[in-house]
């Protein structure tokens, strides 16, 4: 049975802190300066003594010093805590972040509701690339298959699927600028041949290049289904049907042109 996963595995280790006897002037500036933090842990020599929030900071005077107006007595996980049971907390609480500490109080990570969701996310890939590997197992009886986790070029990637969506494109950027990527499900052929160039196929995922393509983004985390032997795959016979040799070839269409989407102007025709 599959465990559930834990703290220790979506945690972010490296946490910036600020100490208690720093002014909420100092706190205040990092705060400004920093990418997307609106609070720190306080800590002293890695004990966790509480935590301080931007808006802890908003009525204070400028060289009070953050023991003053941190909140002392916050909630902390275990690393071994499982990610579901650390979310209710995190829900039914109203943070954001979770410090994590060991045995001793000392600060190892922090949690954040983006590690949840991201955490929520991969566990879907896993059933995807199970079904795509007991469907190819069928269809290429005898021919033995591997599964592994791995950091795919984005130009080694021949896609399967010839149009993406603007708006489910947009909706994947904004995920992949969060840290919240599902990984992509990747065929590959290259079998026994000795060649420079793998034989990669994307069987999921075409949003999710085309959007880290976008940002400039040149490899992504993949479950990679290995074949021993190069065979004739249904979804190649897709790829050249369609003239798709590189995420280039993959056109992105208005979500107002999907075929299940009408405007009144063409209802009214």
């Amino acid at each position: 049975m599959e465990s559930k996963p834990r703290v220790k595995e979506y945690m972010t280790h490296e946490v910036s802190t600020v100490s208690p006897d720093d002014s909420v002037d100092e706190v205040t500036r990092r705060i400004v300066e920093s990418e997307g933090h609106n609070g720190f842990p306080v800590c002293r020599e890695l004990t966790v003594k509480g935590f301080v929030t931007a808006r802890d900071l908003l009525a204070a005077d400028s060289e009070t010093p953050i023991s003053a107006v941190m909140t002392p007595d916050i909630l902390v996980a275990d690393p071994e805590m499982a990610v579901t049971d650390a979310a209710r907390v995190i829900l039914r609480s109203g943070i954001q972040k979770l410090p994590v500490v060991d045995d001793e109080g000392r600060l190892i990570g922090i949690l954040s509701n983006t590690d949840v969701v991201r955490s929520q996310i991969e566990r879907v890939t896993p059933e995807k690339v199970g079904k795509l590997r007991r469907s190819l197992e069928q269809i290429h009886n005898g021919v033995e298959l591997t599964e592994e986790r791995r950091t795919v070029s984005l130009a080694d990637l021949t896609p399967t699927q010839e149009r993406v969506y603007a708006d489910e494109l947009a909706g994947r950027r904004y995920e992949l600028e969060r840290g919240l990527a599902e990984p992509l499900v990747v065929i590959d052929n290259t079998g026994t041949a000795d060649t420079d160039t793998p034989e990669l196929y994307l069987a999921d995922g075409h949003h999710r290049v085309l959007a880290a393509d976008s940002l400039d983004i040149p490899e992504m985390d993949a479950y990679v289904i290995v074949l021993n032997e190069s065979v004739d795959l249904g979804i190649a016979k897709t790829a050249n049907k369609h003239d798709l040799t590189s995420i280039e070839d993959i056109a992105i269409v208005d979500y107002a042109r999907h075929p299940l989407v009408e405007t009144t102007e063409r209802l009214q025709e």
